[in-house]
């Protein structure tokens, strides 16, 4: 699972209240600004932990302190600040560059992992299923399957519902944990269960993860499992 920081870091659109963050001075020269906030890089470190909490109690952070000392030097730092609050969960760090690699070589290495705004979950939606939740301080959440649609397959029942279906369970783990509803959380466990029982059969599993159904089959065995 990866989090990361949406409102910062190096996209022009969305780290300025006014402006841009590129800029050309003269025709032969481009600068873009990189945004980190110690608020910012608190807040996504502090929900990392809390979903490490959850699960496997491992996370790790990615970060280029090596070469951005005071940007990724700040996360890092704020990163520290809050796994002392954490002292159950495993933590570890990884600089950029490695994580990269060893994500394609071996993701099962990892559990939570924790980055600035970067293109890792990219990455990582190219191994598999990407659903996603995106989430901040108020009461507003959305959840959607990351990284865009496939317009081009619509009505052929070939598309993987997989990331859609969990993209509902991550929202309703949400509300269940935030507004400390009990049947919200019971209903995320129960997709879990769903969801691992579909995968499980070949015959209900679509045909881009190695099965023999198609949409309509494993959207069925999902149904079917969340009803026993």
């Amino acid at each position: 699972m990866i989090v990361r920081e949406n409102n910062e870091c190096f996209q022009p659109d969305r780290n300025m209240v006014l402006g841009n963050g590129e800029f050309r001075p003269t025709d032969d020269v481009t600068l873009s600004v990189r945004v980190i906030t110690r608020a910012g890089s608190a807040r996504v470190a502090r929900t990392a932990f809390e979903l490490a909490r959850q699960r496997r109690k491992h996370l790790t952070y990615i970060h280029k302190d090596t070469v951005f000392k005071l940007s990724c030097g700040m996360f890092v730092e704020e990163c520290k600040h809050v796994a002392l609050e954490y002292p159950d969960v495993r933590v570890d760090d990884v600089i950029v560059d490695t994580f990269a690699m060893r994500l394609v070589r071996d993701p099962q290495s990892f559990d939570v992992v924790v980055t600035t705004n970067d293109i890792l979950s990219d990455e990582a939606a190219g191994l598999g299923m990407a659903p996603g939740l995106r989430i901040g301080d108020g009461d507003v959440a959305m959840a959607q399957a990351t990284h865009g649609s496939a317009p081009d397959i619509a009505g052929k029942g070939i598309a993987n519902p997989y990331a859609m279906i969990e993209s509902a369970r991550m929202m309703f783990g949400w509300l269940g944990r935030s507004r400390k509803n009990p049947a919200a959380v019971r209903i995320a466990d129960s997709m879990v269960r769903a969801m691992t029982a579909a995968l499980g059969d070949p015959a209900a599993r679509i045909g881009d993860i190695r099965g023999s159904g198609d949409k309509a089959s494993m959207t069925k065995a999902v149904i079917e499992a969340l009803q026993a």
